[in-house]
């Protein structure tokens, strides 16, 4: 429990009234009664987050002070912002709280009992408590009794920064963490992903100093309890390839790995609501209902949600609890891995369908984090363009990229993990010319590597990439196996191939330093 007197403590003075860790029934009371909002027709929460859709990464920053200072890698993701700088947005944050009703929730993050942390979220927002409630995991009501948070988040969403221009900022909008004080306060923005991947930021600077390696990831778990992992960016079918029927979901989105093994930083999903419907995602289309929240989704008089409109943002979005999924694993555990998967929308039609790893192609490929947009997805964007970010989440790691590849590798080698890198883009030509591999032919190959059947499959080797990849698999036409084999026009296919691992070499030259520890180039394309 929290009281007044521990909110004054805190700096926070003449609050109404304090709800703390309310249960799902209150928080929908509040959200109806108070806040106006609306109910979908399968009876979740419709809120809109204002003008903000998506996260605001140029608006966020580290307080520069030691040490973490030491550690954190400085740039355009982690941005420096001075301690004074940081106590007036603190001040101003908590000053916001007076005389309002407050939302106090403690949460963890983590299910692994030696490596999760304990989180409190204040906020004055009904529905943001609902958010943090659904996405962290829940104490007991015993658990409660002794909680202590070690990490505190202000989210004062309704305060901006009038002096931004004066104290050296993006904008009015502030999302800002000081490490040494474990607080993070946000100003500004309304949009709930603010909050996840904030404390998403902080485990991964926390673990890597403990030799724990935070991830970007879905994972799963089958009956023999062999753990998968699935990294990939947005589009590349995470989220879709890891709900298997077949096997338990760990979790759809951020992962640690320690000692003991799989872990899942969440106690919730966080999924793109848009084009969604129950044929093609029926666990997630089911998991919408009392207790989920949707986000910037729009609907009709009777509350009947239309998933294909996009007037507000294409970045729809719905949290739950994850037991809104039936196929769930219940420990949020799993051993470590038998196999990670690399999730690659190769829009150029070059990568394999499925590829074996070496050790050394997991540390450059996990580096690289390569998808490709296509035409039509944003403005400007005519042709293919390749996008490159580190360990699949560059936005969310305060450390140097190569921490998290040093630690994959290490793990990797130790429990003796099968790495795959596989192409949900397109084959026989790039995007226009091509095909876009069909999810039935992805679905072999994620298939052939759980049960281990890939490992009979004769292997050859790609030119340029050095990419392993089996000549023949069950389910999936040889023919488009080797990519150059599915190209009509093979000139084609080696000038696109040459023009896409151009752009590796040129993405990877910012970790090719004379004192680092290793090239990690070695495993990439040789020109």
């Amino acid at each position: 429990m929290i009281t007044k007197a521990d909110l004054e403590a805190m700096g926070i003075s003449d609050v109404k009234n304090i709800y703390y860790n309310s249960d799902y029934d209150e928080l929908y009371r509040h959200e109806v009664e108070q806040d106006k909002e609306l109910v979908s027709a399968n009876g979740a929460v419709m809120v809109d987050t204002g003008i903000f859709t998506g996260r605001s990464p140029k608006d966020k920053y580290f307080v520069d002070q030691p040490p973490s200072n030491k550690y954190i890698s400085w740039g355009d993701i982690n941005q420096p912002i001075s301690k004074e700088v940081f106590d007036e947005l603190y001040e101003k944050a908590k000053k916001e709280f007076e005389g309002k009703d407050i939302y106090v929730q403690d949460l963890y993050c983590g299910a692994s009992e030696s490596s999760k942390k304990s989180i409190r979220v204040i906020t004055e927002i009904a529905w943001q408590a609902h958010f943090v409630k659904n996405m962290f995991i829940r104490p007991t009501e015993e658990e409660l009794k002794t909680f202590k948070p070690d990490f505190v988040l202000y989210n004062a969403c309704k305060v901006v920064d009038e002096d931004w221009q004066k104290h050296g900022l993006n904008s009015e909008v502030f999302v800002v963490f000081n490490i040494e004080e474990n607080i993070a306060i946000i100003g500004g923005t309304w949009y709930g992903g603010e909050m996840k991947k904030g404390i998403f930021s902080m485990m991964n600077y926390w673990l890597p100093l403990e030799g724990k390696l935070p991830m970007h990831c879905s994972a799963n778990v089958g009956k023999e309890n062999d753990t998968a992992l699935f990294f990939g960016l947005s589009g590349t079918g995470k989220t879709t390839l890891s709900a298997d029927p077949k096997r338990r979901l760990i979790g759809d989105d951020e992962h640690g790995w320690d000692d003991e093994g799989v872990f899942n930083f969440e106690g919730g999903c966080y999924a793109k609501c848009i084009g969604l419907n129950a044929e093609n995602e029926p666990e997630i289309y089911g998991a919408i209902k009392k207790d989920a929240l949707l986000e910037n989704v729009v609907a009709d008089e009777n509350g009947v949600v239309d998933f294909n409109d996009d007037t507000k943002t294409e970045n729809t979005r719905v949290s739950y609890p994850i037991y809104h999924i039936a196929n769930h694993e219940e420990s949020l555990k799993g051993d470590h891995p038998k196999n990670i998967i690399f999730l690659s929308a190769d829009a150029f039609g070059v990568l394999p369908p499925v590829s074996k790893l070496t050790k050394e192609q997991a540390m450059y490929y996990f580096l690289s984090g390569y998808t490709a947009k296509v035409a039509g997805t944003e403005r400007g964007i005519t042709e293919p363009v390749a996008t490159f970010s580190a360990c699949f989440g560059e936005a969310f790691l305060p450390l140097h990229p190569t921490v998290y590849a040093k630690l994959l590798g290490e793990k990797i080698e130790e429990h003796n993990v099968n790495v795959y890198l596989v192409n949900t883009g397109w084959t026989g030509g790039a995007y226009g010319v091509g095909e876009r591999m069909s999810l039935k032919a992805t679905r072999a190959c994620i298939d052939a590597i759980m049960d281990g059947s890939i490992l009979q499959s004769e292997f050859d080797t790609t030119d340029l990439f050095g990419l392993h990849f089996p000549t023949t698999l069950p389910g999936v036409d040889a023919k488009v196996l080797n990519p150059k084999n599915a190209w009509e026009d093979k000139e084609a296919y080696l000038q696109t191939r040459e023009k896409l691992a151009r752009m590796f070499v040129e993405n990877f030259k910012k970790y090719l330093k004379e004192d680092a520890e290793f090239d990690y180039s070695v495993a990439g394309p040789k020109l």
